[in-house]
């Protein structure tokens, strides 16, 4: 499992995408922007491209040959995106820190970067995490349904979010109101994201094992 983890990181990831967090966490620093949009570049960017180098390379099929089992295989392709996730996450939350300290007076109308926002961000990638690999591994070869199907699911979470952020009094005081003051709501929210991400891409890891058993490569 080592061995096949560090053939992803180190052969599978292109390096320029362990840049690109830099990058897109650097966009917390614009004040007041929306930034769920921070985290899914990682999904409309570096997860299309990911697997289409899988298809162009035969990834899967070389896997398939080496001496490892499905399990594996499908063990290692999400410990990879996980990991991914979690520096994406990890350098934009370093960028939010900067940017409210940049501008501790600002009036978010969307959501600001608290640790409570921080817990959705973690919901929104468990949800697409739920979404795209038990479609993938289907196929293991099909990436295209499971990604516009998993983008969609976050689009329509954070648009969601956003809304009851401006409509409803209470999600708004939690996320932009006296809540963002009380330490233990806003580390309860982002411990409860966090453990909702860990659950959902492990049930994903789970559901992707039991149809990649199936397929016939």
């Amino acid at each position: 499992m080592y061995n096949l983890l560090m053939k992803e990181l180190k052969l599978s990831v292109s390096p320029f995408f362990y840049i690109m967090p830099f990058l897109t966490g650097a966009l917390m620093l614009i004040p007041g922007w929306l930034y769920f949009i921070v985290p899914m570049y990682f999904l409309w960017i570096t997860i299309p491209n990911v697997y289409g180098a899988y298809n162009s390379q035969n990834d899967v099929v070389f896997s398939v040959l080496m001496p490892v089992t499905k399990k594996d295989i499908v063990k290692s392709k999400v410990a990879v995106v996980v990991i991914l996730e979690l520096f994406h996450l990890a350098v934009a939350f370093i960028f939010g820190i900067i940017s409210t300290h940049l501008y501790p007076d600002r009036y978010y109308i969307f959501f600001s970067p608290t640790l409570g926002f921080w817990g959705l961000c973690f919901v929104m990638m468990a949800l697409f995490n739920v979404i795209f690999f038990p479609m993938y591994f289907k196929t293991a070869q099909k990436y295209g349904l499971p990604l516009i199907y998993g983008v969609i699911a976050t689009l329509i979470f954070a648009t969601g979010a956003e809304w009851l952020g401006i409509a409803n009094a209470t999600i708004y005081n939690i996320f932009k109101g006296s809540g963002t003051d009380n330490a233990l709501l806003q580390n309860g929210l982002l411990l409860g994201g966090i453990s909702i991400f860990a659950l959902l891409s492990y049930f994903a890891y789970n559901m992707g094992t039991k149809r990649f058993e199936k397929v016939n490569l």
